[in-house]
């Protein structure tokens, strides 16, 4: 008799069939979610552009140029020829103001007739006419413009409701993700151009810049348009483009979205953008900074200075390193300035701060960045000059500051601190910018107002192991931190 553990009959071969069965479509159905997810190169873009277009618009503004009423500059001056050209010129008489046109791009976000485009589109506009895909006009109001960000929001009034596209999440945006722009290149209207996302959080000028760079074909003409995802969501507002020659070589760039919504809904609201301002001046913290301050990472932000603000009622220091802003990790000074300008004005927030290597939590009630003015810091009582001292150290040689030093180098009476008389130009201190003329008013994050004070400084950098000593240096009335090595001093 065989044992029965061998035995394979019909009956019990069923079931391991029926398993095989349901193991292989389980295996299949998740491979099409897989394949459904990846998002490949469509067949087509006619589906999604013939979805968007009645929502992209073509904007012509018209505004008066003043005429001339001297000569024009045809020939240099001074030229024996001048006289003649002026003569010409004045033949006619003044010349009277003209109408100059642009052209740009735009799109409708409700169906009550707002519009979103680039500031530089309608800067200075007189008139401004908007075109709609159907092929009727109609024209437009100025709600409300962004220079910081190159934003305008528009209104039309229209006797039925508009083809309103959405604004989708561009943070969400992958390099490598399919996008398409549309808009009026060159004036030929209402092309579309399709590509990737090439980078994102580029920085080209502005304080709040966040571009999503693209090599889909932007034009002279496209500025203002769309950028769209492959969901048929605005991801980008076409703005720029890196070109030698005017027209594009396949690095364009759209404001993000997500900077586009906050100044949109705002624009919306107040006519005019109001962000949040924390009140201090910051930096970012390098290697050398991180290793002087005893930080682990080279991130965050140094608060060089705290005017009187928001942070300064708060109690945040020069020297405190910004961790984190209202639960979100800061990573550089770009960064936070970003976040705390699209947090609303008057909300309390928290601020993780390194103090002294210890971390601590300040809450911070934001102010407005529009109202905000530079506070000129009260002057601290001034002291009796005593003879200069000088010393020679880390490359720079140092006085104490006196009255006679303090006009010369146009500082704020009772201004305490060490003023950079020279500077070796083989010195890290020149490299990392340092000149005479500058001035040294803290060291290890203490004040220094003696030779003493930074000789007990330095000795204490050392004491501890350190590799390098921060100095909060003023050069141009502009504070800032700078890190020098210790080892060869």
């Amino acid at each position: 008799m065989k044992p029965q553990s061998l035995a394979l009959t019909q009956d019990n071969k069923t079931p391991l069939r029926l398993f095989w069965l349901a193991t292989l479509s389980m295996f299949l159905i998740v491979s099409q979610s897989l394949m459904a997810s990846a998002r490949g190169a469509p067949e087509s873009f006619a589906d999604l552009a013939e979805r968007i277009s009645p929502a992209v618009v073509n904007i012509t503004t018209s505004t008066t140029v003043a005429g001339r009423s001297g000569p024009r500059g045809i020939v240099p001056e001074g030229s024996p020829f001048e006289d003649f050209f002026r003569d010409f010129q004045d033949r006619g008489g003044p010349s009277r103001p003209r109408r100059s046109s642009a052209l740009g791009s735009g799109f409708v976000i409700s169906e009550d007739g707002f519009i979103v485009t680039n500031n530089h589109v309608i800067e200075g506009a007189d008139e401004i006419t908007i075109e709609f895909f159907e092929g009727f006009e109609l024209p437009a109001t100025l709600v409300g413009t962004d220079p910081n960000t190159d934003i305008a929001l528009l209104k039309v009034e229209a006797d039925r409701p508009l083809t309103a596209v959405p604004f989708g999440d561009s943070n969400t945006m992958r390099v490598g993700d399919w996008v398409m722009a549309m808009g009026n290149p060159l004036g030929q209207g209402f092309s579309v151009s399709a590509g990737i996302v090439s980078a994102r959080n580029r920085a080209l000028s502005g304080t709040y810049d966040d571009y999503i760079q693209t090599d889909a074909a932007i034009n002279r003409g496209n500025s203002g348009g769309p950028l769209f995802n492959m969901d048929g969501e605005v991801i980008g507002v076409n703005t720029a483009i890196l070109s030698p020659n005017g027209g594009s070589i396949g690095i364009g760039f759209s404001m993000a979205s997500n900077v586009v919504v906050n100044v949109v809904e705002q624009l919306q609201e107040f006519g005019e953008t109001r962000r949040g301002w924390l009140g201090v001046r910051i930096q970012d913290v390098n290697d050398d900074i991180a290793e002087a301050k005893g930080l682990a990472e080279a991130k965050g932000a140094l608060v060089s200075d705290v005017p009187e603000g928001p942070a300064k009622e708060a109690g945040v220091a020069a020297g405190d390193v910004i961790m984190s802003f209202d639960g979100i990790e800061v990573v550089d000074t770009r960064q936070l300035v970003r976040v705390v300008a699209n947090t609303p004005v008057g909300k309390t927030v928290r601020v993780v701060v390194n103090r002294d290597g210890e971390t601590q939590t300040l809450k911070v009630t934001l102010g407005r960045r529009e109202e905000a003015q530079t506070a000129v810091p009260a002057a601290a009582p001034s002291t009796p000059d005593e003879p200069p001292a000088k010393v020679e150290t880390l490359g720079l040689s140092l006085t104490p500051l006196t009255d006679a030093i303090r006009g010369e180098l146009d500082l704020p009476a009772g201004m305490q601190g060490l003023a950079i008389m020279d500077v070796d130009p083989a010195s890290e201190a020149y490299e990392k910018g340092l000149r005479a003329g500058d001035v040294i008013t803290e060291a290890g994050q203490q004040k220094v107002t003696s030779i003493e004070d930074l000789e007990t400084r330095i000795g204490e950098a050392r004491d501890e192991g350190r590799k390098s000593i921060l100095l909060l240096v003023r050069s141009g009335g502009n504070p800032g931190f700078v890190a020098l090595g210790l080892a060869a001093n």
